[in-house]
Formats: C-alpha cells, structure tokens, sequence
C-alpha cells in the first residue's frame, strides 16, 4: 500500500526523510491507542450505515490484534509508511482487502493523531498522578516522623531561624500537591475526544461525534472543529507546562538532597547504593541521581519552550510544524515519571542525622525570637529589633533548647504545629479520585478491545 495522500507521484527522498523525521519512531509508541480509537470510530460508522454491522466487527477484530503488538511494542512501522496511521490502514488492507480502506472515512491524520495522543496522554497523566501521591505520602512520612527534628531554617542560605526537618519534608509534600492541581487541569483540558474534526472543518457525513467520545471515555466533545486541531501543540505545552512545575519543586528537593548531604553540613546521609562511585577517587559516593533530578528539572523547562516555540505565531487549522510537538511531550512526560521515582526512593531511604543537627542549632537562630520575647513585654517591634541587633554577641552566648523553641510556633503550619492531617485527606481524596478516573477510562477502553490494556508505554529501544 502506498502512502494515504498518495497521487500517482514520487516524493523527493531528501523531502521525505526531512518531514518523515522521528515520526514513525515515536508512532510505535502510539499503535494500541490509535487501534482503540480506530474501533470506536468504526463502531460509529456502523451506526450511522457507512459500514455494516459485519464489516465493522471485522475490522474491530483486526484492530483489537493490532493494539495487542502496539502494547507488546513489536508492530513495526516502516519509514516508508511515514506515521503510524498509515501502518495500521496498510496492515487491514492487507488482511481484510477493500474492508481496510474504508476504515479512514470521515477521519483525517489530524483528527487521528489527535485521538492517539489525548488517549496516550490521558493515561500517562493518570500515571504520572498515581506516582505522584506515592511521593507525597513518603515526604508526609519523613515529615511526621522527624517533626521534633530541629533544622536550621535559611533565607539567603544563611542560618535565619528556627525550623525542623519536618517542616522541611512537609513542604514539598505540599508543593507537589500543588503542582498535582495544574496537572488535573490539564487532564480535563486533553479529555475531549477530537474525532470527526477531520482535517478541521468537519465532514459532510452525519458522524456521530458523541458515540465515539462515549466509547473512547472522555468527558466531552472537543467542539469548535477548528479549535481542535488549533489546540495541537498548545494542548501539550499545557501538559509539558504543568510537567515543568513538578519538575521545579523536585530539581530543588535534589539540590536541597545534594547541599544538605555534603560533609560540610552533615544533615542527612544519602544510603550508598544511591550514590555511585568515582573512577579515580576512591573515597568518593556521588549523589548522581539528586544531580541528575536537578538537571533533568532544567530540561523540562526545555521541552516547555521547544513546544510552545514551534507553535507560536502558527495560522489556524492544520500545519505540518505540530508535528515537532508530539516527541516533547513523550519526553516529558517519560522524564517526569523517572524523575519522581528517584525522589521517592530516596526521600524514603536518607538517614537523619538528628544530633548532627541539634548541635548546629545555635543561639543566633533566636534573635528573631528574642524581639518578639520583648514586645510581647510591652517594647514596640521596631525598637525591640533595633536593641537586638544590638545585641547579638551577647545572644548568641545564651544556650539553646531546640525542643522548647520548636514547640513555641504552635500556628497552623509552623514547626511546632505541621498540622500535617489536612493534607493527609486532601492526598487520600485526590488519590481515590484518580483510581475513580482511571478505571472509569480504562473500562471503557477494554470494553472496546475486550481486555484491559495500557494505552502509555515506556520508549522503546530498537534493539
């Protein structure tokens, strides 16, 4: 079979390796969720009398034996045949003859691809969430575990005041579940099924745009035809985007991992099979997977800019740039998985070095304390600051008990109040809610092919 657009023409060979690019490598990837929707979308044109209900089971049976290869990784697609669409349209054509050319009706690559992606990113977010909460929960852990913990808290990375390793592992605790938020919004951005917004001015068929978007499990119709293929790329810098925040606060618990591990501080210990060795030097443990969290962190940001870069200032409708925009998703999306998994085996396995940090608590850390100490005598705050400061040799003489200082800040959230059950069911309630999602989707996915089967794989090696 040739190619879909096919005219009766050779395209120049330099032309076609420059356009084809990585695109029938990353397609591999998409095989099992583009046969899924290739179901519901002849499940849909039997329906509506383009197919009968014969022609629709057969290709049904054809494309559920072709998801399985995609999920196996072992369906090839030949750089010949450009993309995955043409691979899956070349294969039913080959097994079921004039049946395999009819499955393209009413469809355009640029509604299919479309559908592939939303169905691969749909899952792949839902992942990425599952994981996610397994990171807050070992944090939550670390956090109550070491609540007593004394840490000096630093602003400028200068001892500034009195803190505790709790109050420090219960932030980013909070902070992904922040960054959890953008990806929810993003879920339900990527959740409407585009299919039969065609090459984006719909068709002049009745296509029942509703039944494939029930068959599939989104949440809606993507409407406006045109804003659908629009949203191509601006959809995935979304994700890439809310990607990039996760990745912000885990680049800076690495550095946070890397600083306060080094002898010099001393605070934690990272166990020595998380840190591998130097080949010349060797006394050395390095932290490589901290290191590399923080650099990987960078190059989210990178994927960030690479989509949104290709598809700035682009015309509405289709244009063939959007294509550079499916890999960095992929990329992204592959990165922050990995990325969250090394946090969490190493937030869950670092040793506390508690007497380490009882002794570096030292009395400078209460100047701050100690002007409050006078107002509440009755001094205003300006003069009790300007007396401290004035003071501070003195202070710093004075000793220090950094359990009693910790149990002064009882305010919500403070170290001596890290008031950590809110954000327990706050974590237990988003967690239940995406298990909720995720066999809701994927129900509906298996009711199409008949079993469960995962529509996000991992990259595949050619070898």
């Amino acid at each position: 079979m040739g190619k879909l657009w096919d005219k009766g023409y050779e395209l120049d060979s330099v032309i076609e390796r420059f356009t084809v690019g990585r695109d029938y490598l990353l397609d591999r990837r998409l095989i099992a969720a583009d046969a899924v929707a290739g179901i519901a979308h002849a499940r849909m044109l039997a329906k509506i009398g383009i197919l009968t209900g014969d022609e629709a089971d057969r290709l049904t049976t054809a494309l559920m034996e072709i998801a399985a290869e995609g999920e196996a990784g072992s369906f090839d697609i030949p750089r010949s045949d450009e993309d995955g669409h043409t691979a899956i349209e070349a294969r039913l054509t080959e097994e079921l003859g004039e049946l395999g050319k009819k499955i393209h009706t009413g469809r355009s690559r640029n509604d299919q691809v479309l559908a592939s992606t939303r169905l691969y990113a749909r899952e792949a977010i839902l992942q990425v969430r599952g994981v996610l909460y397994e990171t807050v929960e070992i944090l939550l852990d670390l956090a109550e575990r070491e609540s007593e913990t004394p840490m000096p808290g630093r602003t400028h990375l200068q001892p500034a005041m009195p803190s505790s390793v709790g109050l420090w592992a219960g932030s980013y605790a909070e902070l992904l579940l922040d960054d959890d938020l953008l990806l929810g919004a993003t879920y339900e951005l990527l959740n409407r099924s585009p299919l039969g917004a065609a090459a984006g001015y719909g068709v002049p068929l009745p296509l029942d745009r509703e039944l494939v978007s029930d068959l599939l499990g989104f949440k809606s119709v993507h409407h406006n035809v045109i804003a659908v293929n629009t949203s191509r790329g601006k959809s995935e810098a979304a994700l890439i985007d809310a990607l990039d925040q996760v990745g912000l606060t885990l680049g800076r618990f690495a550095e946070d991992m890397i600083l306060f591990s080094l002898p010099e501080f001393g605070y934690f210990t990272l166990p020595q099979e998380l840190c591998s060795g130097s080949s010349i030097m060797p006394q050395k443990r390095n932290p490589d997977g901290m290191e590399l969290v923080r650099a990987k962190s960078g190059v989210l940001s990178a994927l960030s800019a690479w989509t949104k870069n290709v598809v700035r200032g682009l015309p509405s409708g289709y244009n063939r740039d959007v294509q550079e925009t499916k890999e960095p998703m992929m990329r992204a999306l592959d990165m922050t998985l990995e990325m969250l998994g090394v946090v969490t085996r190493t937030a869950g396995t670092v040793s506390v070095n508690r007497e380490r940090l009882s002794g570096l608590f030292s009395a400078d850390l209460l100047a701050t304390d100690e002007v409050f100490k006078r107002v509440q005598a009755g001094t205003s705050f300006r003069d009790a600051y300007r007396e401290v400061a004035g003071e501070l040799k003195s202070l710093a003489e004075k000793p220090v008990d950094p359990a009693e200082v910790i149990k002064r800040r009882t305010s919500t959230g403070t170290p001596g109040n890290l008031d950590l059950e809110p954000v327990r069911g706050e974590l237990a309630q988003r967690r239940e809610q995406r298990d909720e999602e995720l066999k809701r989707v994927s129900d509906a996915v298996a009711a199409l092919v008949g079993r469960p089967i995962s529509l996000y794989l991992l990259e595949q090696t050619d070898g």
